[in-house]
């Protein structure tokens, strides 16, 4: 994964496909918000990345995705998986209720299941709804609650567009209003139930699907440990892996030890992640001088508020930091230093940030927001809870580059130079 400020040298035609297919196959079947895994997840790990890239790598039947529960009306958990090519078995929705049951959500699953993959018009003609709204709600609730998927990206990402009209469909600016008759944007494409899509993911036997999920596990961790298998909701936790990976231990094809301090002791590793950490330990610069990552609060690579806790400076910090979708944080040598909340109004400094020049340059990291055209401007108009213009740490704000506003501090996009 790139550091802040790096300019990878962006992939194209087959090499990006394959890059994006590896990094399938080592998030397969984690839970990641929607709105997040196109913005900030692929294009840390895929240098020039396209959406497109995606529905082509769909199109070939490589990657599909599964819901994993509801994330508020317009955002929720997604699995990517790759039929056919693993038997790795989506986690749970970690906060799962009962599945839907009203008579709409049944006459959804009836259609589904006697016609197969359907157009969203013949699925409402099919249903009898009485509006758009209502039967996408249905649908939706299906989709978050992993019955029912797409065969295109496009609905999820239609998520995100702004609602208008009286209809409440979402359509961004400009599009042809005839769109509408085909069905709403965040149903275009075919429906059908997970049962059917992908089979030979879901329905894989238990021994093969724990190989797969704990070979799953080491490629996307390095170091396995129980902390990091309870934040991702796996079925059975730590306890349904640690036998398959005991025994892979015992047959000499990964290593247990205490790799990492703090966690537990059993810590199960792949040979060529614990060479990396010696790496780092025996060549680590110091924090002013260290690597910079600006990621997503609820990216898979942030181990804070999943595998370890969060950074306090005591037993009386007790801010609520989440791994929510929209959130961002600035890590400075593995370290937590900066909390941005979802919305970028509000700061929360941690104790790394402590050092000025560690400060200043964490601070500086929020520019590839607004230089990847994740977000417009960044305004900050609160750190730790209290006003920006009274805060210490306003100095260091200006420094790295904001500049004072009416509603805050500013971060905009440089301007070109002629």
């Amino acid at each position: 994964m790139a550091a802040v400020g790096a300019a990878a040298a962006p992939l194209r035609g087959a090499a990006a496909l394959e890059r994006l297919a590896e990094v399938v196959d080592q998030l397969a079947g984690l839970p990641i918000p929607a709105s997040v895994l196109e913005r900030d997840v692929l294009p840390a790990r895929v240098p020039g990345y396209q959406p497109r890239l995606l529905d082509e790598l769909g199109a070939l039947g490589e990657v599909a995705w599964v819901g994993r529960g509801s994330l508020g009306r317009d955002d929720g958990r997604i699995a990517l998986v790759r039929p056919g090519r693993e038997a790795v078995r989506p986690a749970a929705s970690l906060d799962a209720g009962p599945p839907p049951d009203l008579p709409l959500h049944d006459a959804i699953r009836e259609h589904l299941g006697a016609r197969g993959a359907s157009f969203y018009r013949d699925l409402f003609g099919a249903v009898r709804g009485t509006n758009d709204r209502e039967v996408l709600d249905a649908l939706w609730d299906l989709v978050w609650a992993g019955e029912v998927t797409n065969d295109t990206f496009a609905p999820l990402r239609a998520l995100r567009w702004k609602r208008t009209g009286s209809g409440g469909n979402r359509r961004t600016v400009g599009r042809p209003g005839r769109l509408t008759a085909l069905g709403p944007p965040e149903a275009a494409g075919r429906w059908s139930l997970v049962g059917a899509h992908g089979d030979s993911v879901l329905a894989a036997n238990p021994t093969e699907r724990l190989h797969a999920l704990s070979l799953a596990l080491l490629e996307r961790h390095g170091v396995v440990t129980r902390e990091a298998v309870a934040a991702e909701g796996i079925d059975g936790g730590f306890a349904a892996v640690y036998p398959v990976l005991r025994a892979m231990e015992e047959a000499g094809r990964i290593r247990r030890g205490y790799f990492v301090d703090g966690l537990g002791a059993a810590q199960f590793a792949l040979a060529g992640a614990i060479d990396r950490l010696r790496a780092e330990r025996d060549g680590a610069d110091p924090p002013a001088t260290g690597a910079i990552h600006l990621l997503a609060a609820a990216d898979p690579a942030n181990p804070f508020g999943a595998a370890i806790a969060w950074p306090r400076r005591g037993e009386t910090d007790r801010r609520p930091l989440q791994r929510a979708a929209g959130a961002y944080v600035v890590m400075v040598d593995g370290v937590a230093a900066l909390y941005l909340e979802r919305g970028g109004s509000t700061l929360q400094t941690l104790p790394a940030s402590d050092d000025p020049d560690v400060a200043v340059a964490a601070a500086r990291a929020f520019g590839d927001l607004v230089r990847d055209g994740r977000v417009r401007e960044l305004v900050i108009r609160k750190v730790d809870g209290e006003d920006v213009g009274a805060s210490p740490f306003r100095e260091r704000l200006l420094q790295a580059g904001f500049v004072a506003g009416y509603r805050g501090l500013v971060l905009r996009p440089a301007r070109p130079t002629a």
